[in-house]
Parts: structure tokens; C-alpha cells; sequence
């Protein structure tokens, strides 16, 4: 018996070893998994975790100020020249994947309610001014490439994130030399703006001489939604110290140090505390240029709110064009807090406002050399550009252009009604599955194929391809959609095709208008705006029609905006009141004949 027991207690021991090594080599290879996730940074762990930010974290006002401490405006320029402003309010939106934008929080303040209350007046995915006169020209194979001539070329574009790209490289030799000729010579900077003669005439812009010295504050902080940095001269980017400085020339006395983080959202500290700050500075001693470029540099970021389709435009694309489109391609871009998945998703973009690689700055060891830097993009209200403080006025009909020849998109503005017989006017429905959806959808394109139209119903959200989509709504005269990102993809609709956009219940029609209509019509596009009726709405499925939600809507604001999100934003749908729309799409049917 003893030895039974014994062989026993032998067997089970060995079995209590084996579990014990199996759960260790299950614990060592888990490990080493996610060493290799770590350090190797896929581009999935990117997409996930690269400093992007959901709704609900983001900060609770509408309006964030900012304020400049008055001890560093001493160290940087007179108190006069700065400015504390109010950032603009933003989008709300989510997408199929989870890609919720940033929107802060609904206050009471009397321009709040303002904002948020305001009723639609007749008037973001008028007459053209100088910027659009010059961008509609086609003149040569060199600059704005026309359809035929990009639509092979784009799909062979590479776009490596660290650059080893220069001008010329530093070495022992040549170093000195080259610093020297950057404090004495008197050339004039050889990337001068020639737009007039590739895009039809226009504006030229005047280049500086690399020898003057730049007698304006190196940085503007006046604007309230984006601070913005540029000089002429000698620069010298340091991506390991984060810092940008402009060499002094012998005998001046300027002494200015900045701080400032390159993504236009200026106010919101939640956003920028994922952002690199950089220094801006003039200085006397720097170190030794390791790169030299004869083209300017254009330092961004991205992140923040990046991965939702409404402010990658808003954001990046928008700025970012107003910023470099000038340079007609000969510029470089250093951006900090790089996301890899994000330029690839838009390559063919970068490919036409760079011809030169992206440097990814924060890992870069080099020394960049410049003779003149931007740090920061111009950035104005909500999906829009400003064209009277944007350079050589450029405005959002230039930029739905720009995206319209990017994507080598056929239809520049939608033909009248009648002209080609037979065919009939296209109707996108940008359709949801989360939230905001249209609960009566085949209804609805039942209703709109009687009237005339040829019906398309896609989904835009984040992992929707951008050229294929792109290519749907410039096909089409009609786009409509309940208020979120996927409406942001009116930048591709040909000139004057209408937008509509569908406003949830809750007395947000004021922030629905500032985020779509207003941009859309900038972009010379006719907007309709139509707010459903408590009976269209879902809530009346969970609320009383005798409840304060249907009768105050705008008291709720004042429970911040977690609860308008949750409520009127993620916890409602729609269900189109036919007879009603239908006089909407008649007006269409009618515009789209004249």
C-alpha cells in the first residue's frame, strides 16, 4: 500500500510540475508579446493610443480662455500685442469605430445660448477672390496638376515618416562656411512664391533677404485659436531639445522665448497635454547645423482629436493648406507627435502641398537649418478659412478645389436639371448604425425616388477609404445626413450641389450651423438646414411628451455637456417625417433647375 501511495504522490507531482512550467511559459511568452508591442509601435497601437481623446474627457466649457502669464508676456514682447481670447465651440460627433470628436461643455452664458439657440439663416468632411482666381487656372505641367495628369502619378506616392531627405548635408569641411554665408550673403531665398505663373496669374509673393534681420515678434499669440510662429533668417530646428531658434545677427538686442504646442486648439489644455511643446527663441549660440534646406519648414502636430473625420479637417487639413499651399510644394514638414496610420490615410494629400518626405520630429536627432520656419498652422473658426486673415486670401472655395484636384475628382460644379436628357439628380444619404440613424431609411429613399432622384446610401466613418468615397459624393447634386463627421465630406461635392444636413432635437441648431452650414456655404455649396419635430424624434420612446425635455430643451444645457451628449447626441435617432421633408427635397429639385 505504502508504495502504491508513494507512486501515487509521485505522479502527482510530476503533473503539479508540468502545470506549474506550462503556466510559466504561457506568463514568459505574454511577456515577451508585449515587449515586442511596445517597442515595435504598430501602427494598431497608434491608432489607439497615440494621445487621441474620447468626448469624455474632454473639458466641461464651451468657451476656454486663454490666459498669458504676465511675466512671461514681459520676456516675450509688450503686453499690448497679446491677447486672450475664447475658443470656438466644437463638433460633436462619433463614427462606427468609436471615433468620437471633442466638444465641450454647453455653459449659460448669454453667447452660449446664443451659439447654441440661434436659428438658421438663408445666406464642414460667394465670389472668388484673388487666392481663387489663381488656384482655377491650369497653366503647365508643374504645380496644380489636372485630372489626367495626377491620376497615375497618385497612386504611386511613398510617404517614409523619418526623413534623412536634405538639401545638403553639414560636414567638416563646409560647415563653417555655410554658417558664415548664412550671417553675410545677401541672397535672396530661392523658394519665392510662384503661383502666378503655374495656376494662371496672380499674387507673387516677394522674397526676403537671408541677411535682414526679422523686426517682427518671432511668434503671434493674438489669435484665439491658434498661436503661430514664423521668421526669416538663420533657423536652426532642434527636434532633441524641442526648440526652435532664430540666430540673432551681431549687435541686436531682441530677446524672446516662447512656449507653444503646434495643433490648433489653443485653450483646450486637455488636447494640448498631449502635444509637444516646443521653444521658440532668438539666440546667439546654437548648435552646429547638421542639415541644411533651401526650402522652408512647416512645423504641426498631430493627435489630438486626429482619427475623427471632422477634425482631421478641421484641425490639420484646413490649416494646413491655408499655411503651405503657397510654397506650391516646396516646402518641409516636421510634425511632432506623429501618427503613422494618419498619413497614410492621407498620403495623396501631403503628396500634393510637399515633394519632400515627413520628418517625424520627435524622432529626429538632427540639427535642421532653415532660412524660414512657420510653427503652428493658420486656423480660424470651425472648418473654415478666414480669407481676410488668411494668406493671399485664400478661402474655402479654393480649399473644396484643392480636394476636388487632389483626389482627381471629374465634377467641378453640378450641371442644371434638363441639360443631359434622361438622367436623373443623385441623392447621397450618408447613413449611421450607431447613433443619429435614420430609423425609416428605405421610407425615405422610397419617398425620394418617387420625386425624381437616383437614391445612393453610403456610411462615412473612420475606416471608410477616403478616394473611393470621395469619388461617391462628387458624383452626386444632393448630399443630407443627420448632424456628425460623416458630414464633413462635403468637401468633395462638385460647386453649388446642395448639403443637407438633419438637426437632432435638443436646441442645437446654433452649433449644427457653425460646424456645416456655414463652412459648406464658404465652400460655394447651397445648405438647407431642417430641425426635426419632437414626433421625428426617438426620445419620445423614453420621455413623456409633457416632459421639460420637449418643452425647455436648451434648461438641460445647464447640466453640462455630458448630459446633452448622452441625451440628444448618443441616445437619440431619427425618424423623418416624409411629408415634411419632402417640401426640402422639392426646394432642391427647384434649385438644381436654375
Amino acid at each position: 500500500m505504502k508504495a502504491v501511495e508513494r507512486a501515487k504522490l509521485v505522479r502527482s507531482l510530476r503533473q503539479e510540475s508540468q502545470r506549474l512550467r506550462l503556466l510559466l511559459f504561457v506568463i514568459g511568452f505574454f511577456l515577451v508579446t508585449l515587449t515586442f508591442v511596445v517597442i515595435s509601435k504598430p501602427d494598431a497601437l497608434l491608432f489607439n493610443l497615440n494621445g487621441r481623446l474620447s468626448v469624455d474627457q474632454a473639458p466641461r466649457s464651451l468657451l476656454i480662455r486663454e490666459w498669458v502669464d504676465a511675466d512671461d508676456a514681459a520676456s516675450r514682447r509688450s503686453a499690448d500685442t497679446l491677447a486672450t481670447a475664447a475658443n470656438d465651440p466644437k463638433m460633436v460627433d462619433d463614427d462606427d469605430a468609436g471615433e468620437k470628436a471633442n466638444t465641450n461643455a454647453i455653459g449659460t452664458s448669454e453667447e452660449e445660448k446664443r451659439v447654441l439657440t440661434s436659428e438658421p439663416e438663408q445666406g464642414k468632411w460667394e465670389e472668388e477672390a484673388t487666392a481663387s482666381e489663381l488656384l482655377a487656372g491650369g497653366g503647365g505641367e508643374e504645380g496644380w496638376k489636372g485630372e489626367e495628369g495626377h491620376q497615375d502619378h497618385q497612386h504611386k506616392v511613398t510617404l517614409p515618416t523619418i526623413s534623412n531627405y536634405t538639401i545638403h548635408d553639414a560636414t567638416e569641411d563646409n560647415d563653417n562656411g555655410k554658417q558664415e554665408a548664412d550671417e553675410k550673403t545677401d541672397t535672396e531665398i530661392k523658394y519665392a512664391t510662384d503661383i502666378d505663373q503655374t495656376n494662371g496669374g496672380g499674387i507673387s509673393q516677394q522674397p526676403a533677404k537671408d541677411n535682414v534681420e526679422w523686426d517682427k515678434p518671432l511668434c503671434d499669440f493674438s489669435n484665439f485659436r491658434a498661436n503661430v510662429c514664423e521668421m526669416r533668417g538663420n533657423i536652426r530646428i532642434h527636434a532633441n531639445a524641442s526648440s526652435v531658434m532664430y540666430m540673432e545677427p551681431a549687435g541686436s538686442k531682441r530677446d524672446e522665448q516662447w512656449k507653444t504646442k503646434p495643433y490648433p486648439r489653443k485653450g483646450d489644455d486637455l488636447c494640448l497635454s498631449h502635444i509637444t511643446e516646443l521653444t521658440v527663441k532668438s539666440s546667439k549660440v546654437a548648435p552646429e547645423c547638421t542639415k541644411y534646406h533651401d526650402v522652408p519648414a512647416v512645423v504641426f502636430a498631430l493627435t489630438g482629436y486626429t482619427g475623427n473625420l471632422f477634425h482631421d479637417f478641421t484641425d490639420v487639413l484646413v490649416p494646413l493648406f491655408t499655411t503651405a499651399i503657397e510654397f506650391n510644394g516646396e516646402v518641409q514638414f516636421l510634425i511632432t507627435d506623429m501618427a503613422i496610420w494618419w498619413t497614410r490615410k492621407y498620403a495623396v494629400v501631403f503628396e500634393k502641398l510637399t515633394k519632400y518626405p515627413l520628418i517625424d520630429f520627435n524622432m529626429d536627432d538632427q540639427v535642421h537649418c532653415f532660412k524660414h520656419a512657420i510653427v503652428g498652422l493658420h486656423a480660424y473658426m470651425e472648418f473654415t478659412i478666414d480669407p481676410l486673415k488668411a494668406p493671399h486670401n485664400y478661402s474655402m472655395v479654393d480649399f473644396n478645389r484643392f480636394m476636388r484636384m487632389t483626389y482627381s475628382l471629374p465634377r467641378d460644379a453640378v450641371t442644371a436639371l434638363g441639360e443631359i436628357p434622361k438622367t436623373k439628380p443623385r441623392l447621397l444619404i450618408i447613413s449611421r448604425q450607431r447613433t443619429r440613424m435614420f430609423l425609416n431609411l428605405n421610407e425615405i429613399m422610397t419617398m425620394a425616388e418617387e420625386m425624381g432622384y437616383e437614391v445612393v446610401v453610403e456610411e462615412a466613418n473612420v475606416n471608410s477609404n477616403v478616394a473611393h468615397f470621395a469619388k461617391v459624393v462628387n458624383s452626386v447634386d444632393v448630399m443630407m445626413g443627420v448632424h456628425g463627421a460623416g458630414l464633413t465630406n462635403c468637401v468633395f461635392l462638385p460647386h453649388n450641389a446642395i448639403l443637407i444636413q438633419i438637426v437632432p432635437w435638443g436646441a442645437i441648431d446654433g452649433i449644427c450651423r457653425v460646424d456645416f452650414g456655414n463652412p459648406a456655404e464658404q465652400m460655394g455649396l447651397r445648405y438647407k438646414h431642417y430641425s426635426i419635430g419632437v414626433h421625428e424624434s426617438s426620445l419620445t420612446e423614453q420621455y413623456p411628451l409633457d416632459h421639460e425635455i420637449f418643452k425647455n430643451p436648451l434648461s438641460f444645457h445647464k447640466n453640462g455637456f455630458e448630459f446633452v451628449r448622452q441625451t440628444f447626441m448618443d441616445k437619440q435617432n431619427v425618424r423623418l417625417d416624409c411629408n415634411r421633408f419632402r417640401l426640402v427635397l422639392l426646394e432642391a429639385l427647384d434649385q438644381l433647375n436654375q
